[in-house]
C-alpha cells in the first residue's frame, strides 16, 4: 500500500480547466486545423474545445476555437458564411489544386483583361454545384478522401450545393491574379479556382489561401499561437481575457430577455409564452440579469422553447 501511494505521489496529476468562450485563432500555414486546436487546448489546459471549420494545411487565417459550453454553438459558426483572400496561378493544374501538389498539366495562357476575368466570375455567382476535391477530409466508406488520393485512387463524389455571394478581383498580372471570395459553408476554394481556370482555358491552381471572415468574426481580431504562448506566461487570467463571450457567435439572432420565473420554467423544459413573438424563428435568450443562457425556438401560440441552453456556474 505504501509503495502504491508513493507511485501515485510521483504521478503528475493534471486537472483540466473548465474554460468557456471563443478564441479567434490565426492559424499558421503548415499546420493542420486539428493540430492548431490541440496546441491551443494544451496552452489553456482545457477540458473541452473544438474548431469551427477546417482550413487546409497550407492555408492560414481565422479559425475560431470554441471552449467548453461554447462548443454548443460551434455548429452555427460551422454553417456560417466565409470570406477568403486567394492568390492564384494560371497555366498549371496540380493534383491537389494548390501549390503543394504535383503538376498535372501546363497550358499556354491567353491574353486576359480585368474585364474578361470579372465577366467569367459572374458565371460562378449564386447557387452552384461543386464536386469536392479528392484531397479533402470528406469521408467515403469510412475513410477520408485524401487517404484514397494519396494511394492514387479516385472515387466518385457527389456534387454539393454551395453559394458564391461575390468574387472581387484585386490584382491581375500575366499568369497571376488575386481575389476575395465571399461564400457559403462547404465551398472548396481550390475547386472554384480550378473551374475559373478551365473557363479561361488554361487551368489554374491556388498559390495561397487565407480565411478573412467566418460568420460575425474577422481575422483582424485574431491572435497567433506565438502570441498566445507569450500571453500564457502572464498567467491564466491573461489567457481568459482573450476569450469572447459565447453569444458573440450569434449576433445575427434577435435578443429576448426573460424574467427569473420564465428562465426557471424554460430550464425545466417548459415553453414560455411571450407576447409579440413572430410565428417562427430563433432567439438569443437572456435571464433577468442579462446573462446569456442559450437559444430558443418560437413554437405555436407565441411561445418560446429552449433549443440549446448554456450551463455556466
Amino acid at each position: 500500500l505504501v509503495i502504491k501511494m508513493k507511485k501515485m505521489e510521483k504521478r503528475k496529476i493534471n486537472i483540466k480547466n473548465n474554460v468557456n468562450g471563443i478564441l479567434l485563432l490565426d492559424k499558421p500555414t503548415g499546420l493542420s486545423s486539428n493540430r492548431s486546436l490541440q496546441n491551443v487546448k494544451r496552452i489553456y489546459n482545457a477540458k473541452k474545445a473544438g474548431h469551427t471549420g477546417s482550413l487546409d494545411v497550407p492555408a492560414s487565417g481565422l479559425l475560431p476555437i470554441c471552449f467548453g459550453e461554447a462548443t454548443k454553438v460551434s455548429g452555427y459558426l460551422l454553417n456560417s458564411n466565409k470570406k477568403y483572400f486567394v492568390q492564384c496561378k494560371l497555366g498549371k493544374t496540380t493534383t491537389t489544386g494548390d501549390a503543394m501538389g504535383d503538376v498535372l498539366l501546363v497550358r499556354p495562357i491567353p491574353q486576359i483583361s480585368k474585364i474578361t476575368l470579372t465577366t467569367i466570375f459572374k458565371d460562378f455567382i449564386g447557387n452552384i454545384q461543386q464536386i469536392p476535391p479528392m484531397f479533402s477530409s470528406l469521408k467515403y466508406n469510412g475513410k477520408r478522401l485524401y487517404e484514397f488520393a494519396y494511394n492514387g485512387v479516385e472515387v466518385e463524389r457527389k456534387a454539393r450545393d454551395i453559394r458564391i455571394y461575390g468574387i472581387e478581383l484585386l490584382k491581375i498580372c500575366n499568369d497571376y491574379f488575386e481575389i476575395k471570395v465571399f461564400c457559403s459553408k462547404g465551398t472548396y476554394i481550390r475547386t472554384l479556382v480550378e473551374d475559373i481556370g478551365e473557363k479561361i482555358g488554361c487551368g489554374a491552381h491556388v498559390l495561397s489561401l487565407r480565411r478573412l471572415e467566418a460568420g460575425p468574426f474577422n481575422q483582424l481580431h485574431s491572435i497567433t499561437l506565438e502570441e498566445i504562448e507569450f500571453i500564457a506566461k502572464k498567467g491564466q487570467q491573461a489567457l481568459y481575457d482573450l476569450l469572447l463571450p459565447i453569444d458573440t457567435a450569434l449576433q445575427d439572432y434577435p435578443k429576448i430577455q426573460l424574467t427569473e420565473d420564465e428562465t426557471y420554467r424554460l430550464r425545466q423544459g417548459q415553453p414560455v409564452a411571450i407576447s409579440g413573438l413572430p410565428k417562427l424563428g430563433q432567439f438569443r435568450i437572456y435571464n433577468d440579469s442579462n446573462e446569456f443562457i442559450g437559444l430558443g425556438d418560437v413554437i405555436k401560440n407565441s411561445q418560446i422553447k429552449a433549443k440549446r441552453l448554456i450551463n455556466i456556474v
